[in-house]
């Protein structure tokens, strides 16, 4: 079974940043992620974990380990890791219009793709 910090640095990979990005957008303790990673530390609050799982947009379940469904309700998507602390300033209707923004560019290089 994989540990904490391991399901961190994986989402972390797939997102294109480090744990320590992570903790520096999120307000926390670089440390945090040593004892993790360490074995200090197995686990972390359910504030914590609900941060991360938001920044990364994975359920807490699934980052915890108790789910393989990894889908939240609103998943924050790579716009928001890449413009995380400008992005938190928008209000909801402005959030939207940057990801419908770039939903409509994946979907033109799709069809650029398929072409």
């Amino acid at each position: 079974m994989e540990n904490l910090y391991t399901r961190i640095e994986t989402l972390c990979n797939e997102k294109g940043i480090r744990p320590g990005r992570l903790c520096d957008a999120l307000g926390l303790s670089r440390s945090l992620m040593t004892d993790l990673k360490m074995g200090r530390k197995k686990t972390v609050n359910a504030q914590t974990a609900q941060k991360i799982a938001d920044f990364l947009g994975v359920s807490v379940a699934y980052l915890l380990g108790q789910s393989q469904e990894r889908s939240k309700q609103d998943v924050l998507d790579q716009v928001d890791v890449a413009f995380y602390g400008e992005f938190k300033e928008l209000n909801d209707e402005e959030k939207e219009t940057v990801r419908d923004m770039v939903r409509l560019m994946r979907e033109r290089r799709a069809v650029r793709q398929r072409n």
